[in-house]
C-alpha cells in the first residue's frame, strides 16, 4: 500500500433530488458542492440517482407480458431527464470540481448517447475536471424495467491522495465477488450510493467495512411522496407510498466497523467527517482479505473488465 495523505475531509450529502427534473437536481447538487467546499471538504459524496431522482414505487406500466402507453409516457419523461455522460451537466460538475479542488461522487440516471438503454450510474469527478463512470452491474428487482445491466465501466477506480476510491451502487454490495473485485484494486474508501433505508442495511455496511478494511461511505437520500410531479400518469402507485418514501440513514463506517458518523434519518443535511487514513493499513495487520488472509491457490476471482 502506498503512503497516503493522513486525513480526508469528507462531506456526505443526504438530500432529496428534484424528481424527474434534471436541471433542478443538478442545481441543487451544485449548491451543496459550494456549501461543502466552504467547509473545506476534499471529498463530496451524493446518493444514488441524485439526477433526476429515484422513482420509488413506480412500475411504468409494466406487468407480466403487458405494458401501457401511459407507462411509456412516464418512462419517456424519465428518459429525457436522464444524463448523457460528458454533455452539459457533466461539464458543470467538472467545473465545480475544478473550482472547489474536491473529488465529487454523484449518482445519476445515465442515458447512453447511442443506444436506447438507461443505466443506473455513478460518476467520480477529480479536481482537474476528469471523471470516471461506474454503471450498476445488475439492477435490483423491478429496477430492471428501467435500467439495463452494465455493458462497460464495471469497476473503475479513482486514484486519490487517500488511496484508490471506488463505488458499488446499492445492492451491488450484496454481490460478494463484486466487493472482492474492488478489494483487489486496493480501495481505501468504498462509496455506496443507495436507497437502503432499512435497518438491516446498517449491519451489512459495518460488515463490508470490516471485511474490506476500508472506509464505507453510506450515501442515502430522502424521497417524499409529495415531491413527485403531479403530471405523471402513475398517480395510483405514488399515492400508496408513505409521505417519506425513503428516510435516508446516511453514515460513515471506519475499517474497524465503527460508526464515524451515526446514521441520520428523515432530514436533509451535509454530514462532515475527518477520516483518519492511517486506519486502512493498520487494520490489515491481522486481516487482508485479498492479501495474507487469502488462499489464491484454492480460491481465485477472475474479473472481465472489457
Amino acid at each position: 500500500m502506498k503512503d497516503l495523505k493522513g486525513s480526508c475531509k469528507t462531506a456526505l450529502v443526504q438530500a432529496e433530488p428534484v424528481m424527474f427534473n434534471k436541471q433542478a437536481s443538478l442545481k441543487k447538487a451544485l449548491d451543496y458542492i459550494e456549501e461543502a467546499a466552504a467547509h473545506k471538504a476534499e471529498l463530496i459524496v451524493f446518493p444514488e440517482l441524485f439526477i433526476p431522482g429515484y422513482p420509488i414505487g413506480m412500475n411504468f406500466g409494466f406487468s407480466m407480458g403487458k405494458r401501457t402507453e401511459p407507462g411509456r409516457e412516464d418512462w419517456k419523461r424519465y428518459h429525457d431527464a436522464s444524463v448523457i455522460a460528458g454533455e452539459a451537466e457533466f461539464e458543470q460538475l467538472a467545473a465545480a470540481a475544478k473550482k472547489t479542488g474536491a473529488y465529487i461522487s454523484i449518482g445519476f440516471s445515465e442515458r447512453d448517447a447511442v443506444i436506447g438503454t438507461l443505466f443506473n450510474s455513478n460518476a467520480i469527478f477529480e479536481p482537474d475536471g476528469s471523471y470516471k463512470v461506474h454503471r450498476k452491474l445488475k439492477p435490483t428487482g423491478s429496477e430492471r424495467l428501467v435500467w439495463g445491466d452494465a455493458n462497460k465501466d464495471y469497476f473503475p477506480i479513482t486514484d486519490t491522495p487517500w488511496g484508490p476510491i471506488g463505488s458499488l451502487i446499492c445492492w451491488e454490495s450484496y454481490m460478494p465477488l463484486a466487493r472482492v473485485a474492488l478489494y483487489q484494486k486496493g480501495i481505501t474508501i468504498y462509496i455506496s450510493p443507495n436507497t437502503n433505508d432499512n435497518p438491516e442495511w446498517q449491519a451489512t455496511i459495518q460488515h463490508i467495512a470490516i471485511e474490506g478494511k476500508c472506509y464505507f461511505i453510506n450515501a442515502d437520500m430522502l424521497v417524499r411522496k409529495s415531491s413527485y410531479p403531479a403530471c405523471l400518469n402513475e398517480q395510483d402507485a405514488i399515492a400508496r407510498l408513505p409521505e417519506l418514501a425513503c428516510r435516508g440513514g446516511s453514515c460513515i463506517i471506519d475499517p474497524y466497523g465503527h460508526f464515524v458518523t451515526e446514521p441520520v434519518w428523515d432530514s436533509e443535511t451535509i454530514i462532515y467527517a475527518d477520516l483518519d487514513m492511517t486506519l486502512p493499513a493498520k487494520c490489515k495487520m491481522e486481516h487482508d482479505a485479498v492479501g495474507h488472509y487469502a488462499r489464491p491457490d484454492v480460491l481465485e476471482l477472475i474479473v472481465t473488465e472489457r
